[in-house]
């Protein structure tokens, strides 16, 4: 039986939207106070110029190997050249990890915006998880979410491409909403003060950096499906960065010039308080929000795309079940693997939003440990296979691939005990621990069903009997 194919539907405008729409995301709606009075104006901008140079480090390495190896699966494909099967398992499933709880986190963001725009009164109250109460009500806005975005993506790449193009466009829309305001009404007293807490409020924003440009790596994801040369997928890929960075310098300043620092203290949505603020009326701040449910849409979209072409891969390569391979013969999708996904947003809203705001924690460390393991591929591929064909083939290859091995281990230490982003015990630590034990079993089993298959174990198997 041949392997089955997926379809190249997906354009370079298609391309970048889904990028640029994954890592913009929600983030930038409900954290930007958090940044600017944990760092101050300049603190905040030093933390994402930092931020923002981490990434653009590995994303050089993945722009590269992506060029010579346009296949499905990302991480997964170059680190399994470098490193061989094991390695390549652990890249994908750390990966992974981030991915899922990008997808879980915004079935649960969602009620909590639409709170927001459209006041609801929950009934149904099912229980309370850490003196969170959760609502019938609540759950279904999110589980109708989910249905929504897993049916969109399973009739077919090309429609959720589209969707996410436009809703990328409204985003970035209401962003240049905001820097106008703040360039008209905006106060240069409101920057003030430049700097919060030190070093110290720094270092608090800057591990939030890897989490809020997740997404760029969706590209290498669905490289078979698009319908352009590696050289401009990797190309596509370097933009799409350079934008996100430059999307979150510029919410930094229209927050920090709207508003001064008592009154963000006193914001649960710091950017949509801005935009009313600047324009003078609570309409403006409600598009805001409306411009923050796209980014919902459009990061939600973007990693059931990215999580299910990781899960296929994957099961290609036989290391989880195949069942995740199964490709649709009308839509050409990974239609089990986007169902799986679909399932785990569906009932995610059942956990209440404190629960999950763990799981994204222990998902960031699992998206570091993949970004290190790719930038260590590259650096070894670069010695094993120097005549590999790299038609988007970077320069100082030593300094940029060892400064995003080195940069990485630096975030990665953030979360360890006494640092600033020390995850939480038991909640983050468990989490982070299940995920792995969970991994570890899969590829056992699954691995253990490779061997017995293969010929060579077949004829051992023989002449043994």
């Amino acid at each position: 039986m041949s392997k089955q194919q997926l379809k190249k539907t997906m354009s370079k405008t298609d391309v970048i939207f889904l990028a640029v729409g994954a890592m913009l995301g929600w983030g930038w709606v409900v954290l930007s106070g958090d940044w600017i009075i944990n760092a101050g104006f300049l603190g905040s901008i030093i933390a994402f110029a930092l931020g923002g140079l981490l990434i653009c480090l590995i994303g050089l390495t993945y722009a590269e190997l992506s060029s010579s190896m346009p296949e499905t699966g990302g991480g997964l494909v170059f680190v399994n050249r470098a490193y061989g099967r094991k390695l390549g398992f652990v890249a994908a499933w750390s990966v992974l990890a981030g991915y899922v709880t990008v997808i879980t986190f915004e079935a649960v963001a969602l009620p909590t915006v639409i709170d927001y725009v459209v006041p609801v009164h929950h009934v149904g109250h099912l229980w309370t998880l850490n003196d969170w109460p959760v609502y019938t009500t609540w759950v279904l806005i999110g589980s109708g979410g989910a249905l929504l975005l897993t049916l969109l993506n399973y009739i077919g790449a090309k429609p959720a491409a589209i969707f996410q193009s436009v809703f990328t466009v409204l985003m970035i829309a209401t962003a240049i909403l905001l820097l106008f305001g703040a360039s008209i009404n905006g106060s240069s007293a409101n920057l003030q003060p430049f700097f919060t807490d030190g070093t110290a409020g720094v270092i608090t924003v800057l591990v939030m950096v890897p989490f809020l440009f997740v997404g760029f790596d969706v590209v290498p994801q669905v490289a078979e499906e698009i319908d352009a040369p590696a050289k401009t997928i990797s190309r596509i890929l370097m933009i799409s960065i350079v934008c996100a960075v430059l999307f979150y310098l510029l919410i930094v300043y229209g927050v920090s010039a709207a508003l001064p620092q008592a009154q963000l203290e006193n914001s649960s949505l710091a950017t949509a308080d801005a935009m009313a603020a600047l324009f003078g009326s609570q309409v403006f701040g409600t598009i805001l929000v409306i411009g923050g449910v796209a980014g919902i849409i459009t990061s939600w979209n973007a990693f059931i795309i990215g999580a299910s072409r990781i899960l296929y891969a994957m099961a290609d390569r036989k290391m989880i079940p195949v069942w995740f391979m199964y490709i649709h013969p009308k839509y050409g999708t990974p239609t089990n693997a986007i169902l799986f996904l679909g399932a785990m947003a569906f009932f995610a809203p059942l956990l209440g939003r404190p629960a999950l705001v763990w799981i994204v924690n222990a998902g960031g460390v699992g998206m570091i440990v993949g970004y290190m393991l790719v930038a260590l591929a590259f650096l070894r591929l670069r010695k094993m296979e120097p005549d590999l064909k790299r038609p988007y083939k970077i320069k100082y290859w030593r300094t940029i691939g060892s400064g995003a091995v080195v940069m990485s281990f630096l975030f990665l230490s953030f979360y360890l005990p006494g640092m600033p982003a020390a995850l939480v015990w038991p909640y983050e630590w468990m989490m982070l621990i299940g995920w792995t034990i969970i991994g570890l079993v899969l590829y056992v089993i699954t691995n253990r069903k490779l061997e017995a298959s293969s010929p060579e174990r077949s004829i051992a198997n023989d002449k043994h009997a």
